[in-house]
């Protein structure tokens, strides 16, 4: 068996020096090395089939280059484009991304939460957030490095990056309004997550701003982000508020079950009832109708988590302790209109 190619091979047919070749294979330090030199050990690495040694990487630096990615719900279609971002950044930096579907499941979370650690993650990217968590509380407590993405903890102990969900909301309301709307409800999202609560707050200021009388914008509460809870939720919606004439819906998937439970009632959308979801999540173009939603960058979402662990875990090399750092980040959102959205039937103006 031939002898493996080692980073003196490298540097030797490139014509470098080993530690300038070093550099030039590091994702995070190939920026310091000339451009022309660089590809020129790129080529050197792939002609002789050259690949860095990780473990030994991984010694020298101490640390693993993974990083632990908890999410909620892989089916859920908002999580697979977070995870996406979260990789690519990860990837230019030469980090592993560990991904872990908790299924919404708390006991399930822990196990997988220690699993990681157990693999000696140097952090982790976390998308379950729970407004009371004692599981990120405990890792806070240890110093786990954390950025948290999409939801967050009512006590922000962590770096967070969301939509601008307070903003979203308040477009999917003024749109609403501008059609004519004046019975406008609120199909929300679980109140025991930040953006259920947020996006609630939201909702009731933007009515209470236009003027809308607290029993013509009625708030229901689904018990999960899924299209059945939504479902459900909407069908007590309209028993108890049939005037309804429009519903902004906590997502794309209460919206999905929202749909559900007009087609069972025999109203039409939007001709009967307009709908805004929230997440543009994939296919949301093709419900029948096309949903009107806001659009929240979750591709982006992930990246901007990624490059926050980067930031902190670089922090931590320097410092040798976890620096305290609790920034937040909100992306911009941007309302999508489609054809689940009308003006409001004549004797619901």
């Amino acid at each position: 068996m031939s002898k493996r190619p080692t980073m003196s091979d490298v540097a030797a047919l490139a014509g470098v020096h080993k530690a300038t070749a070093s550099r030039a294979l590091n994702p995070s330090t190939s920026g310091l090395v000339n451009a022309a030199t660089a590809r020129r050990v790129r080529t050197a690495a792939e002609q002789l089939g050259f690949t860095p040694n990780s473990a030994a990487r991984s010694l020298r630096t101490n640390r693993s280059f993974t990083v632990g990615v908890l999410l909620p719900d892989l089916t859920n279609p908002l999580f697979p484009p977070v995870a996406r971002g979260i990789e690519e950044v990860l990837n230019a930096r030469g980090y592993t991304a560990l991904l872990a579907n908790t299924d919404n499941d708390e006991a399930k979370e822990r196990t997988q939460f220690e699993a990681l650690r157990g693999r000696q993650v140097d952090g982790f990217i976390i998308a379950t957030a729970q407004r009371v968590h004692p599981l990120l509380d405990e890792a806070y407590e240890s110093g786990v490095p954390i950025v948290l993405v999409n939801r967050c903890t009512d006590k922000r102990l962590f770096p967070w990056v969301a939509g601008d969900d307070a903003t979203g909301m308040a477009l999917a309301v003024e749109h609403l309004l501008g059609l004519g709307h004046r019975s406008i409800a609120h199909v929300a999202g679980p109140q025991s997550m930040s953006t259920g609560v947020t996006r609630v707050r939201a909702f009731r200021h933007a009515v209470e701003t236009a003027g809308i009388a607290p029993e013509r914008a009625p708030v229901v509460v689904s018990e999960s982000y899924t299209a059945p809870a939504g479902e459900r939720a909407t069908h007590e919606l309209l028993e108890k508020h049939p005037d309804t004439t429009a519903i902004c819906a906590g997502n794309d998937l209460i919206a999905l079950g929202a749909l559900h439970a007009l087609k069972a009632r025999g109203l039409r959308c939007p001709q009967d009832i307009s709908l805004v979801g929230f997440n543009d999540m994939q296919f949301a173009d093709e419900f029948q109708p096309p949903l009107t939603t806001v659009r929240v960058p979750h591709l982006d979402l992930g990246a901007e988590a990624a490059r926050l662990l980067l930031e902190r875990l670089d922090r931590y090399e320097e410092k040798g302790h976890p620096a305290p750092m609790s920034k937040t980040v909100f992306l911009p959102v941007r309302l999508v209109v489609r054809a689940s959205t009308a003006a409001p039937p004549p004797h619901g103006a």
